[in-house]
């Protein structure tokens, strides 16, 4: 399948909290098919379900060239002293704004057979888990700037041609 179409800032999916997957069936299967899809693309560290519209809780990761996908993803762990990391969005064309993230995270949640699954890392790894576990639960990267930076965040998006 083709990758999904990105939904952008203002689109109300992404302010949602995404729901649980409680049946794993064809609906879960092919949402997975296009999570890995759409985030083998250049430049892609993550793809949440809410970025292309499905509001369940699943994501699909590429850090390294290890891509993969989780579903149910709670993040359990999150250690080391937060630092401003620069982050931007694929929901967010064009901005980078530094953020607040630990050094390292890790997610728990299970894969299609409903076996555990546990992701974790340092680095861009550790960026993408709180990343896409915040999608999840509705909330954009922008929600975690500082007061300055997210007015001129802001600004830039209601300058911006995609907005």
């Amino acid at each position: 399948m083709p990758e999904r179409q990105i939904r952008l800032f203002g689109d109300p999916v992404l302010k949602t909290v995404s729901d649980p997957i409680t049946t794993i069936d064809a609906r879960a299967r092919s949402l997975v098919e296009d999570l890995v899809d759409s985030v083998r693309l250049p430049g892609r560290a993550g793809v949440a379900a809410s970025q292309i519209g499905v509001n369940l809780r699943a994501f699909s990761y590429n850090v390294d060239g290890d891509i993969g996908y989780i579903l149910n993803p709670v993040l359990v762990e999150v250690s080391g002293e937060p630092e401003l990391v620069d982050e931007g969005c694929l929901s967010v064309p064009g901005l980078w704004y530094p953020t607040r993230r630990y050094p390292f995270a890790r997610v728990a949640g299970t894969d299609l057979d409903g076996a555990p699954v546990e992701l974790s890392g340092t680095g861009i790894m550790a960026q993408a888990l709180q990343h896409e576990t915040d999608h999840l639960d509705g909330l954009l990267y922008l929600d975690r700037l500082d007061k300055e930076n997210r007015r001129s965040a802001m600004k830039e998006i209601r300058e911006s041609t995609w907005f």
